[in-house]
């Protein structure tokens, strides 16, 4: 039996001499001549004998790769005309878009509204919908094999091929120009009636086989959507004006790494049912707006707020709800509020110098909604393959489907994301979920680093990076700040007085840990965020409680032991990190949002006494030492510790150190934390002869003027007119802060 096959064959550079090399039946490959060729468009007439085929094309004597080998099905017809393009695999059975002779960074040379950030990542071609100064909108969109695509929303009554009730006449059919890669695959329309609040999909005509099926055209959400519509089913696309925000943040600095306290929060676990922020404001950014602005932020003391995800997610806001199911990467979550809400929540943030950083989980995306899954196949026979899922995909996760962080164009994705928050948000930084190298590829994330710092020098970045791994220090100082695995496993393994996963609570864990694990993986102190509570883990006095041990269950033994673990994290060198509630020493599991609020916060001993802990580390450069090795630099130096002699700690679980941060005396300080169960007797080699004040125990917290009314006259200040003081007697579970104060002569 013959089959009649008609190719033609599209290249993205001119042909000189086209073949197609043909195979049927597993037999050697046949060359044939094109027929015709005008341009870049070749024609081959083939007269065949078995319903399956194999092309691929040849030129000038050079072979396409094995890659874009293609399989050609006749199904019921021994007559078949196809369309194939050199920059692909796939087999398109109607005729394809003509290349526009304009280049897409040409095409989006447009005058758009101020305030927008127009993708640029790997070539400047403003992918999303863009709305322009003197009216209607651009829209772009990134497809490299689809036979054509329209651009479809409430400014054309959604009309695209394919409806029941198809008017062609207001059809809007996108053009295709070379982007990436200098090949064609950007798709670009400029629709003048569309505008801000308008609704859009894009309408992808495939009409190609896969296997031996044809996929069919199919409604698909952009990619680049930066908000969604209302209706959860559609899930439509809405244009955003990012430029009619008024900021009034102008004077506002991002503070430095080692000047924040990290404040982790869930917008709408935050506020949700709390009484303090009206009814209607709660679970959104209005809440947390409510809070910034009555001052709550400012009282505790906190100078980073650090949200956990705001990418649309498809489940619905609940107790264990956390967002890490991402749907868009540049879509912000509907239910939180308007992209407006969230920029008057940043405004408002940066008026109380408070920074914004937000949560981004680049190395999975959702199963249930996932616009990105097939969007772009590798190759025809994934159509049919449940575990592949296209261009953006890379085989699984323990989360979900796993995001191709190593391919190119999945990495353009994510950085025009953050870049995005950044210009359109005014965001100063960025935590990453789960970027350990078995999951993440840390080319990438070396790569984004250098183009967000590019584009903003004093850029925050946290890398979910468990265990620990060096790579991402980069140069120390400009380092990920990586969620510090050792320190939280090793402090819940000393609060517990046991076990926590794979640490115990042997002493000599505490040196290393303390100092940042200089020795184990950290170049700088920029490199490691100190916790010991977070969404992922249960709060201390859950851990506690529930050691097995009755004298930790007590309300007393958990409180005690939460404001220990808040004081080591405050302590410790590196970025501080507590979770919402934490300072109220709630008792919570893991993975839950919701938390009980006190009805008198004002009143609370915890939050103040954790209030004062915090103000106290912003306020005195002793206590956020930073460098690469603060020890070696003569400003830190241990003075209590498990590797020391009998005097100083032999054996037991306490620490302490002197810091000593610049010339001035006055900021002179010294810390001791004793993790034991019981007092322990040590001798204090203070180091400089004089007072020295007592600024804060484990029950209270005294500032010196005007914070507070502390002095030297106290009678738990320390004289030691020869720089020691022997038999200084740590209570169990305590820690305590000393601050130089007056010679000799003024003790």
């Amino acid at each position: 039996m013959k089959y009649l096959l008609t190719v033609n064959y599209q290249a993205s550079t001119l042909l000189s001499e086209p073949v197609l090399l043909i195979a049927n039946n597993g037999a050697e490959a046949k060359a044939i001549s094109a027929s015709n060729t005008q341009d870049n468009h070749a024609v081959f007439t083939v007269e065949a004998h078995s319903k399956d085929l194999l092309i691929r094309f040849a030129d000038g004597g050079i072979h396409e790769p094995d890659s874009l080998l293609r399989r050609v099905h006749f199904g019921t017809s021994r007559k078949l005309e196809i369309w194939c393009q050199s920059w692909h695999p796939f087999v398109l059975l109607s005729e394809p878009q003509a290349i526009n002779t304009r280049p897409a960074v040409d095409a989006a040379m447009l005058d758009f509204t101020w305030g927008q950030y127009i993708s640029e990542t790997g070539g400047r071609f403003a992918l999303g919908a863009n709305p322009l100064r003197d009216g209607g909108a651009l829209f772009s969109f990134f497809h490299p094999h689809a036979a054509q695509v329209y651009v479809t929303g409430s400014f054309n009554n959604w009309q695209h091929p394919g409806r029941d009730d198809a008017d062609s006449s207001k059809f809007i059919a996108m053009s295709l120009h070379r982007g990436y890669f200098d090949q064609p695959n950007v798709w670009m329309a400029q629709v003048n009636n569309a505008k801000i609040g308008d609704e859009y999909q894009f309408y992808v005509v495939y009409n190609m086989q896969v296997g031996k099926n044809v996929r069919d055209s199919v409604l698909v959400t952009d990619p680049y959507a930066r908000c969604f519509g209302a209706d959860y089913e559609q899930n439509t696309a809405k244009i955003v004006d990012a430029g009619s925000f008024s900021w009034g943040d102008v004077g506002y600095k991002t503070p430095a790494i080692h000047d924040l306290v990290l404040y982790e929060l869930h917008v709408h676990g935050f506020t949700y049912g709390h009484t303090d922020v009206v009814t209607e404001h709660q679970g959104a950014y209005k809440g947390i707006v409510d809070r910034l602005e009555a001052g709550y932020f400012d009282r505790l003391g906190v100078s980073a707020l650090y949200l956990m995800p705001l990418a649309e997610a498809p489940t619905p806001q609940g107790p264990n709800s956390l967002g890490y199911n991402t749907s868009v990467f540049t879509a912000l979550e509907r239910d939180y509020g308007t992209p407006d809400d969230l920029r008057h929540l940043v405004n408002a943030a940066h008026k109380h110098g408070i920074a914004v950083i937000v949560d981004q989980v680049f190395n999975h995306t959702a199963n249930e909604f996932n616009p990105l899954w097939k969007l772009i196949l590798d190759h025809p026979d994934e159509w049919e393959r449940d575990d592949e899922g296209g261009l953006y995909f890379s085989g699984a996760s323990p989360w979900g489907n796993r995001t191709a962080t190593e391919r190119v164009e999945m990495q353009n994705m994510l950085i025009d994301a953050c870049k995005q928050m950044i210009v359109e948000y005014h965001i100063d930084g960025f935590r990453f979920d789960y970027t350990h190298s078995s999951t993440m590829h840390h080319d990438f994330l070396n790569r984004l680093a250098d183009e967000l710092q590019a584009l903003k020098s004093d850029v925050i970045l946290i890398a979910e990076n468990m265990p620990n791994e060096s790579d991402l220090n980069r140069q120390g100082y400009n380092g990920f700040a990586q969620w510090h695995d050792r320190f939280h496993d090793g402090i819940k393994a000393l609060l517990r007085e046991g076990t926590f996963e794979a640490m115990d609570n042997h002493p000599e864990i505490i040196g290393e840990m303390f100092y940042f694990s200089k020795g184990q993986w950290a170049a700088h102190t920029n490199n490691v965020v100190n916790y010991c509570e977070s969404h992922d883990e249960n709060s201390t006095a859950f851990e506690v409680g529930t050691n097995g041990d009755p004298n930790l269950s007590t309300p007393q033994a958990k409180t005690r032991k939460a404001m220990l673990g808040f004081a080591a994290s405050m302590l410790a060198l590196g970025q501080p990190m507590l979770y919402m509630g934490q300072e109220f020493g709630v008792e919570r599991e893991r993975n839950f949002v919701y938390y009980e609020r006190p009805e008198d916060p004002e009143t609370h001993h915890f939050l103040h006494w954790g209030a004062g802990m915090i103000h106290l580390r912003r306020r005195y450069p002793g206590l956020r030492l930073h460098g690469y090795d603060p020890m070696a630099d003569g400003q830190f130096q241990w003075i209590v510790g498990p590797w020391l002699d009998e005097r100083h700690g032999a054996g037991k679980r306490v620490i302490g150190w002197r810091a000593t941060p610049n010339s001035n005396t006055f900021d002179h300080m010294i810390v001791l934390i004793n993790f034991e169960n019981h007092p322990v007797k040590v001798d204090l080699e203070l180091g400089t002869p004089g007072s020295w004040v007592q600024l804060a125990t484990i029950d209270s917290v005294n500032d010196l003027p005007p914070m507070g009314d502390n002095h030297v006259t106290q009678v738990n200040t320390i004289h030691a007119p020869e720089g020691r003081l022997p038999d200084f007697m740590l209570a169990d579970s305590s820690i305590f802060i000393y601050k130089w104060e007056a010679g000799n002569e003024g003790s």
